[in-house]
């Protein structure tokens, strides 16, 4: 996977420390999340580069944007991309675990977002520091969510990308926690392949959920005039 920088159109992300690289995901996330309601605080929990956090600072005006990260060297590139943006100023990370985060922040967020860690059928080939970032071991979502339901104000809201074939499991786990399934799309790479991601959010509010589905190509390297609307402020080629 490439260390050479990636440059979206209003800022650059340095990836040659970090454990996961610029993906899809994290893009489909930072893009996609509703941010209708003006949130002020903004929580991004696993920064990895620090990108979703720096698409935050792009569309919206929050005050405060806050990023967690514990891998060493993924925290030093998150702290160096926040720095060398046009948004320094209020972007921040810690460097810590969620756990230990959350058990020493008494403050909320009205937006805590997260590409959370999860297991891959090619989790044994993985370097340990990209293992760690993509195993749900090392941040389980059952862990995930007590935390944010904890850190979000009670007027918040929180998002999320995960695979589909756990998007039940952690809507349940969710509602455990007392957060409430609002909006929900599924991912599909093309017309005819399967389901890939579900990108859900939730707040403790419960509200008609927004259910759609988004196909990200029509053929290789085509895509769709849905992708191309949802991510041409960030990509340049879109």
């Amino acid at each position: 996977m490439s260390n050479t920088p990636f440059q979206f159109k209003q800022f650059i992300i340095q990836q040659d420390k970090a454990a996961m690289k610029v993906g899809t995901d994290g893009v489909l996330l930072g893009a996609w999340v509703n941010l209708n309601f003006n949130p002020r605080s903004i929580l991004d929990i696993g920064a990895g580069t620090g990108l979703i956090a720096l698409m935050m600072a792009q569309r919206c005006n929050a005050e405060l944007i806050d990023a967690i990260e514990l891998d060493d060297n993924s925290y030093e590139q998150t702290v160096e991309n926040f720095e060398n943006s046009d948004w320094g100023d209020r972007l921040f990370c810690y460097h810590a675990s969620l756990q230990e985060f959350s058990n020493e922040i008494d403050d909320s967020y009205d937006l805590i977002i997260s590409n959370p860690p999860f297991y891959t059928s090619t989790y044994k080939e993985l370097s340990k520091e990209r293992a760690m970032a993509r195993h749900t071991g090392s941040l389980p979502y059952i862990e995930l969510l007590k935390s944010v339901s904890k850190l979000v104000s009670r007027n918040g809201s929180c998002a999320f990308i995960i695979p589909f074939k756990e998007e039940a499991n952690f809507i349940e786990l969710a509602n455990e926690n007392s957060l409430l399934i609002n909006r929900i799309t599924r991912v599909r790479g093309n017309k005819n392949s399967l389901v890939k991601r579900s990108l859900l959010q939730f707040s403790f509010t419960e509200k008609i959920i927004e259910e759609t589905e988004l196909i990200i190509e029509i053929e290789r390297h085509k895509y769709t005039k849905e992708y191309i609307e949802l991510v041409k402020d960030f990509y340049l080629k879109m």
